[in-house]
């Protein structure tokens, strides 16, 4: 067994692929855990984190909000420490009470089994605008959504995925929280006027009540049980509490942050967005 090795869990995911392909241009090996061969709702799979490792990225499937999310990151954060991991990177999120339970969690895991620890305890991802939630709306050109007047200072994975493998390889310090925002504040509403800007035709943001949002999130496949979780993580992370910046990124990569500018040209140029607004 090769203890030079790396492990991604949910490698195949927003963050997950990301951190794979860096570490696989540095030319370092990595094994990406997705499913079926990983699967949060199957403990059975969790056996195959035990394994020696250089590092680990520790990544939760929905969210670490969830029912029984930090109790189970803290299970494969053991194991995989037991198992000869001598880092273990966890991704969590801002003000979210559970997920900085799950940070102290794997902190204790990692350090009952003599291995190192880091959090990347992160603002709203702007790869939720172009990969993930917000894509089929921003395409339709109309965004519904409960944040209001709400300011978020989101954060590009770009960066993210730089942080978490300067961690993974020891150059970033480790055993502390590395909090990482972008280098602005936003309202969703502005946000998606700036992605209306790069894509160069307009696309209008409603405010709309948590309900709402759940019935509609319902009628587009989600189940109910995780359409009402991820509206209450929502309520909860866009209470306030996060509106403000951190250096986290610059202090870590020796450069600003992303914009959401500079993020939402890219994006458009790889023709993420149509041009025309999908029927």
């Amino acid at each position: 067994m090769d203890i030079n090795q790396h492990l991604a869990i949910g490698g195949t995911g927003k963050s997950g692929r990301r951190v794979t392909a860096l570490l696989q241009d540095r030319g370092l090996p990595v094994i990406a855990l997705s499913r079926p061969a990983f699967d949060w709702a199957d403990p059975a799979t969790w056996a195959t984190v035990e394994r020696p490792a250089a590092a680990a990225y520790l990544t939760f499937a929905p969210d670490l909000t969830f029912p029984g999310a930090p109790d189970a990151v803290a299970e494969v954060a053991e194991r995989m420490a037991r198992a000869g991991v001598r880092r273990v990177v966890l991704l969590s999120g801002r003000g979210e009470a559970e997920a900085q339970r799950a940070e102290r969690l794997v902190a204790d895991a990692a350090g009952r089994h003599g291995a190192g620890w880091a959090v990347v305890r992160c603002a709203f991802f702007l790869q939720n605008f172009d990969e993930s939630l917000f894509a089929a709306p921003l395409a339709a050109g109309h965004v519904a959504f409960v944040a209001g007047d709400v300011r978020e200072p989101f954060v590009d994975l770009d960066d993210v995925a730089e942080v978490v493998v300067g961690l993974m390889t020891g150059e970033l310090p480790g055993d502390r929280v590395h909090e990482l925002t972008g280098p602005e504040l936003l309202t969703f509403a502005e946000a998606v006027a700036g992605i209306a800007r790069a894509v160069g035709r307009p696309i209008g943001y409603e405010q709309v009540s948590p309900e709402r949002l759940r019935s509609g999130l319902v009628a587009a496949g989600l189940p109910a049980d995780d359409a009402a979780a991820l509206v209450g993580l929502f309520t909860e992370v866009l209470a306030g509490h996060n509106a403000h910046l951190t250096d986290g990124v610059e202090a870590a990569l020796g450069r600003p942050a992303t914009d959401l500018a500079t993020w939402a040209r890219r994006a458009a140029g790889n023709g993420v967005w149509p041009a025309e607004a999908a029927s």
